[in-house]
């Protein structure tokens, strides 16, 4: 798992100048203890402390609605902040809805060309894109993008900001002939503007060889990471947790090459510095500490995986809630770990646990529900339980070409499934109607 590095709208940087109803002093000082208040709210986000942040941001936001009023940028900034951390605890539905809201009447009160108005359109966006609805999302971040680039110019910071935003969703999408020349738009520009080795320069580089290494470009995502891992290790030191994560992402990449040995030393190296800087139930140790364990998954070296997946699992469990997103992602890394072993019973618990938590919590049709259900019917399909693995692979197909397209990679790869599950059937008809479908999604990926 890459630790893609976003440039997210940023909170509050691009709210309006303030204008005090009141002139007291006082007036001045509840701002500020808000603006604080706030501020703390976010930094539990980042530490994933998120009822912590939850509890602080919904005391500021009634807080600030009540003694700045509704309309105030402040006020706006508030509800952003709270809306973020409902994303985080993956309450989808509660961020939607507050900002809806906000976005509502910052329109009517400050117009669609105005800084704060276009960072809750990008954080709207971005709730969207969790969910896996990147047709919703698309349209805001374009919307952000014309703005800026007609108001603040094509090398503004914010400008570039929803470049990448743009470009992410479309990875995300699998729409990577779309996302790749955005990409490199705002590299050229970071680079010219501000210069090869800026923190934002080497993001984009970053995100450039992300995009390579989804489409299995290895040769091309290589350099790129080493030329971001060099350069933040040079300026920015090697515990820096920009250096890490460029450490974690260049072993991710050699995992995926299968070269087993180059990629160890790299996870062992960030893990030893994230434990010792951060401690070891810090989000990035947990995301280090799972993507280690998933190397010695696929090594086969399941005695080494098992108790790692395990304590990613127990903590996320206990820090983050039974039911988040994260804590579901770790039930389903150990279900694949037993399911590689062969212990299929503790697999299916696993996966069906997981399921039934992704269906109630993110709905039937989110990325990582159809993850597990696809898991599910792999699980079926090795026990030689196929009449139980088609429904599912039926499900997971017909969501991913309805939300994702024909073309997506997760969707021809269910097809793949399908088709070879028909095959050993000897179910032939069926089977060659899906490759036909699959080798025309196939030409029109690659026209």
């Amino acid at each position: 798992m890459m630790w893609t590095i976003r440039f997210a709208g940023r909170l509050g940087a691009l709210a309006v100048a303030v204008v005090l109803t009141v002139s007291s002093a006082l007036a001045a000082d509840v701002r500020q203890e808000i603006r604080d208040a706030r501020q703390a709210a976010m930094k539990a986000y980042r530490a994933e402390q998120y009822q912590q942040g939850v509890t602080l941001a919904e005391a500021t936001l009634k807080r600030a609605e009540a003694e700045l009023g509704r309309e105030d940028p402040d006020t706006f900034d508030a509800a952003n902040a709270l809306a973020i951390l409902y994303q985080g605890q993956g309450r989808y539905r509660d961020a939607e809805l507050l900002l809806s809201r906000v976005l509502e009447t910052q329109e009517r009160v400050f117009g669609l060309v105005n800084p704060g108005t276009l960072t809750s359109i990008s954080n709207l966006a971005g709730i969207y894109e969790s969910q896996g609805r990147y047709g919703d999302a698309e349209p805001l971040y374009r919307q952000a993008l014309k703005v800026r680039e007609r108001v603040l110019g094509p090398e503004h910071p914010d400008t570039l900001t929803s470049i990448n935003n743009l470009a992410f969703v479309y990875d995300r999408w699998g729409r990577y002939g779309d996302a790749e020349p955005l990409y490199r738009q705002a590299l050229e520009v970071q680079e010219r503007v501000l210069g090869s080795e800026h923190p934002d320069t080497l993001t984009s580089i970053n995100n450039l060889a992300g995009i390579y290494e989804s489409q299995g470009r290895y040769g091309d995502a290589e350099p790129l990471h080493q030329q971001a891992l060099e350069a933040r290790e040079r300026i920015l030191g090697p515990e820096h947790p920009d250096t890490l994560a460029s450490i974690n992402n260049l072993a991710g990449l050699y995992q995926a090459e299968g070269r087993y040995g180059d990629a160890e030393p790299l996870f062992l190296r960030g893990l030893a510095v994230l434990e010792r800087t951060l401690g070891r139930e810090h989000p990035n140790t947990l995301t280090i500490t799972n993507n280690l364990a998933r190397l010695y998954r696929d090594q086969g070296r399941y005695g080494d995986a098992e108790p790692l997946f395990s304590r990613v699992l127990e903590a996320r469990e206990r820090l983050l809630g039974r039911e988040h997103p994260n804590t579901l992602t770790s039930v389903n890394n150990l279900a694949n770990l037993y399911h590689a072993q062969g212990r299929y019973g503790e697999a299916e618990l696993l996966y069906r646990r997981a399921l039934e938590a992704l269906e109630r919590t993110l709905g039937r049709e989110h990325p990582n529900t159809l993850g597990i259900a696809n898991n599910l019917a792999e699980l079926y399909k090795d026990q030689g339980r196929d009449s139980d693995a088609e429904p599912f692979y039926q499900r997971v197909l017909e969501a991913r070409e309805r939300t994702l397209g024909g073309e997506h990679p997760e969707t021809r790869r269910t097809l793949v499934a399908l088709i070879s599950l028909y095959e050993k059937q000897g179910r032939k008809d069926e089977a060659a109607a899906l490759t036909r479908r699959l080798e025309a999604a196939q030409k029109k990926q690659g026209s």
